[in-house]
C-alpha cells in the first residue's frame, strides 16, 4: 500500500482502544467523545486524488475501513418528493427546473399534504429512514410555505419517518422570512412542525460557483446552512460533482463543508439533461466518482456522507462500490426529474450487502431496514 494511505488508515480508521469503549449509540458517537482526528488535510485530499489508478483500490479500501470504523457496518437512506416542479427562476447549469432552460421538465404547483402522505407512506413500508419534500425555486411563498408545515404536523402523525425538506433560502433577508429579532423564522417554524433536517447545496465550490450559477450569492447559501443550524435543525448539504470542476474545487467544498460543520454532506454526480447548459457533457468515469467519494469520506470521517442523484447514470453497475469508497447512505427511489432505480432493487441490494438495519441518527423517524 502507498506509505501516504498506510499514515492516513492509522489515524483515522483505529479502533477504540480496549476498555474504554462508551455507551454511545454508534461508533463515531464514541469516537468523538475521546476527541478523534476530524479527517485529513486539503493537502493529504489532493494527494490521495493524484495518486496513480493502480492505487484506487487502496484508496477504497482505507475509506471503507474509516466509514466501518466510524459509522458502523449499517447504511441509512433517504427518499424525496418533487413537491414542486418547475419555473424556477434561478440559472443552475445543470438543472432541468430552471426557467433559463427548455428541458420539457414537468411543471407543477405545491403537492397536498394527501399526495405528500401517499409517498411518505411507500418509502416508510419499504423500510427508507427519512422522507424529503423538495420544492423548486429560490424560496416559497408565506402561503405555500404554511401549506408545507401544515403537511409536516400531518405526516409526522400518520408516518413512521424522519422528515426533511428543502425549500430553498430561508435566509433571504424578506420580512417573510423574519421574525421580530431580525433572524431567520422559517427554520424555527419547521422545527416546530415536526422537521428535523434541512436540505441545502452549495453544489459546489465558492471559487466555481460563477460559473453554474450567477442569479443567486454563495454567501446566501451559505446563510441558509447557517440559519437552518442556528434554529437545531440537522443540516445535510453537498454537492454535485461532474460541473467541470477541478480537484481543487471538490477540495474547496469539501472544507467549506467542514468549516460550516454540517451533519449530513449528500454527494450527486451530473446526470446530464439536454436543454441545460451542461446537457453537453459527458458523466464522470465510474472510478473518477468512487474516488471523489473516497476523499470525502477521508475529509469527514465522522458524518453521513449519501450517495445521490446521478448514481445509475455514473455508476451503473459499480454502485454498490459506493459504500466501499466510503458512503454510508444512499438517496433510493426517483429524483426530481429523472427516474432513479426501483426503489426494492435498492433495499434488496443493501440487504445483499450486509448493510440493511437500524440506523438511530437522535433525529427519530423511521428505520433503515432491508
Amino acid at each position: 500500500m502507498n506509505p501516504l494511505l498506510e499514515r492516513l488508515s492509522a489515524r483515522l480508521s483505529d479502533t477504540i482502544p480496549p476498555g474504554t469503549e462508551t455507551s454511545c449509540a454508534s461508533p463515531c458517537r464514541a469516537h468523538a467523545a475521546q476527541g478523534s482526528p476530524a479527517g485529513i488535510t486539503g493537502e493529504e485530499a489532493l494527494a490521495v486524488a493524484r495518486l496513480p489508478a493502480s492505487d484506487i483500490l487502496d484508496i477504497l479500501a482505507v475509506a471503507q475501513a474509516v466509514r466501518s470504523a466510524r459509522k458502523g457496518p449499517l447504511a441509512t437512506t433517504c427518499g424525496i418528493v418533487n413537491a414542486k416542479s418547475g419555473r424556477c427562476g434561478e440559472d443552475c447549469a445543470f438543472c432541468a427546473q430552471s426557467s433559463h432552460h427548455d428541458t420539457g421538465a414537468p411543471v407543477h404547483g405545491l403537492l397536498g399534504p394527501d399526495a405528500l402522505l401517499r409517498h411518505a407512506e411507500e418509502l416508510a413500508r419499504a423500510g427508507v429512514r427519512r422522507f424529503g419534500i423538495v420544492t423548486s425555486g429560490n424560496a416559497l411563498s408565506e402561503r405555500e410555505f404554511d401549506a408545507v408545515c401544515h403537511a409536516a404536523r400531518l405526516l409526522r402523525e400518520r408516518v413512521d419517518i424522519g422528515l426533511c425538506a428543502s425549500l430553498g433560502q430561508l435566509a433571504t433577508g424578506s420580512a417573510a422570512s423574519k421574525g421580530p429579532d431580525g433572524r431567520g423564522e422559517r427554520a424555527r417554524r419547521l422545527k416546530d412542525a415536526g422537521i428535523s433536517s434541512y436540505h441545502h447545496n452549495l453544489e459546489t465550490a465558492r471559487s466555481f460557483f460563477p460559473q453554474v450559477c450567477t442569479t443567486h450569492s454563495y454567501d446566501d447559501d451559505v446563510a441558509t446552512v447557517r440559519e437552518a443550524a442556528r434554529a437545531g435543525l440537522r443540516t445535510c448539504c453537498g454537492g454535485i460533482l461532474g460541473l467541470g470542476e477541478t480537484w481543487e474545487h471538490r477540495v474547496e467544498l469539501a472544507l467549506t463543508l467542514r468549516e460550516l460543520n454540517v451533519d449530513s454532506i449528500p454527494l450527486n454526480f451530473l446526470h446530464p439533461i439536454p436543454g441545460t447548459r451542461l446537457g453537453h457533457r459527458s458523466p464522470l468515469p465510474p472510478m473518477e466518482a468512487l474516488r471523489a467519494i473516497a476523499v470525502f469520506r477521508l475529509l469527514h470521517p465522522e458524518r453521513d456522507i449519501l450517495v445521490c442523484g446521478g448514481r445509475e447514470t455514473t455508476l451503473g453497475a459499480w454502485q454498490p462500490w459506493v459504500l466501499a469508497a466510503g458512503a454510508n447512505g444512499l438517496m433510493v427511489g426517483n429524483y426530481l426529474t429523472t427516474a432513479g432505480r426501483a426503489l426494492a432493487d435498492d433495499m434488496d441490494m443493501l440487504a445483499t450487502l450486509g448493510v440493511g438495519g437500524t440506523v438511530d441518527d437522535g433525529q427519530g423517524g423511521g428505520e433503515a431496514r432491508a
